[in-house]
């Protein structure tokens, strides 16, 4: 049996859960998230928590099953506690500011880059550390408009100029040697 789909799901008590056939539903103080699960998985809630099976052994359901766990898990951490990806802004005039609730980025483009927060996302800048943060109740999203921060100035690998995850090994290059 899967070492992750065999372990409960604990619900805090200020989550709400309804399932509905294949669809799941979490509700919390942060958000509302929605999933609907594979027919070769079943779910229960028993005590405060949600317990994930599946039909049989088959190699896709095996595969399904500690998927669905996980995701269970992070649909009901995300809409009590959140989730969180912090960037760092590093380079010369490199800077990240707030406009309002946007994202104004200066990267050595010759304008600003300004993005705008998806619903359920929000930004927190703190300028004299140079760090960007990612909120959010849906970890895949939050994931996904990091990346998307990320990718407007990728860390470069010969100064480390750009924007990168923190605690992201960054492999640095030499430059050219000099003439002799």
């Amino acid at each position: 049996m899967s070492r992750i789909g065999r372990l409960p799901v604990n619900v805090p008590a200020n989550v709400q859960i309804k399932i509905d056939g294949q669809n799941i539903h979490v509700k919390g103080p942060k958000g509302e998230l929605a999933f609907g699960i594979s027919p070769a998985v079943s779910l229960s809630l028993e005590e405060g928590q949600i317990i994930v099976s599946r039909a049989n052994d088959e190699a896709t359901n095996r595969s399904l099953h500690g998927t669905t766990r996980a995701l269970i898990q992070n649909m009901v951490t995300g809409v009590s506690e959140g989730f969180t990806r912090v960037l760092q802004v590093q380079g010369v005039g490199y800077r990240a500011e707030m406009n309002g609730k946007n994202l104004v980025l200066h990267v050595g483009y010759s304008h600003p880059v300004e993005t705008v927060p998806e619903p359920g996302i929000s930004f927190d800048v703190d300028p004299r550390a140079g760090i960007i943060k990612v909120m959010g109740f849906d970890k895949q999203q939050v994931g996904q408009v990091a990346a998307n921060i990320r990718m407007i100035r990728p860390v470069e690998p010969y100064k480390a100029k750009g924007l990168f995850y923190q605690g992201e090994r960054i492999r640095r290059k030499a430059g050219k040697a000099g003439k002799k």
